[in-house]
């Protein structure tokens, strides 16, 4: 599962580099998302599944609780359905990246923690879970598996941000 996720955030990285720094910042329209923007939902969002994985691995809490309906879906079907989701009202702020260091940086530790953790899987016998905070109860495995749809969910979300910057005039 970690070899996914890693191709993914390769995917992710290699994707950056094209992009200059107000190419990262423009917002299609108000309330949007810049392609910045994206760039630190997942790896904020990311850094808390990791933070998921550390703890279900040294537990054995809640490992009787169940994933909601909808998120055993998504594992069954290792993606997210092709809609638009309306994610936590937390997301209208996140900021703008700083640099394009700064995210090229994040990612690549986020790659080395997530690598750590699955580490910790492999090596845990416990069966620990923790609560999502709108699906119930991922074991560690999960939340990885759930890490890696997360950052291809939003594939197509960049694909539509990468509409909106060619057709605009960056010279």
């Amino acid at each position: 599962m970690f070899a996914d996720f890693n191709r993914t955030v390769d995917y992710w990285l290699a994707a950056l580099e094209p992009y200059s720094l107000a190419q990262l910042c423009a917002q299609p329209s108000p309330g949007s998302w810049s392609l910045g923007q994206l760039y630190l939902h997942l790896i904020n969002d990311t850094t808390f599944f990791i933070d998921q994985i550390k703890t279900c691995v040294v537990t054995n809490d809640h490992a009787d609780q169940e994933a909601s309906l909808f998120a055993q879906t998504l594992f069954r079907n290792n993606a997210f359905p092709d809609e638009v989701i309306e994610g936590s009202p937390e997301n209208a702020f996140i900021p703008q990246p700083t640099s394009k260091e700064q995210l090229r940086h994040r990612l690549q530790d986020l790659k080395v923690a997530m690598n750590q953790a699955a580490a910790l899987l492999q090596n845990s016998a416990f069966k620990g879970k923790t609560k999502h905070p709108g699906l119930n109860y991922f074991n560690a495995a999960e939340w990885l598996q759930f890490a890696e749809m997360h950052f291809r969910h939003h594939l197509r979300q960049k694909q539509r941000i990468d509409l909106f910057l060619q057709s605009r005039n960056w010279e």
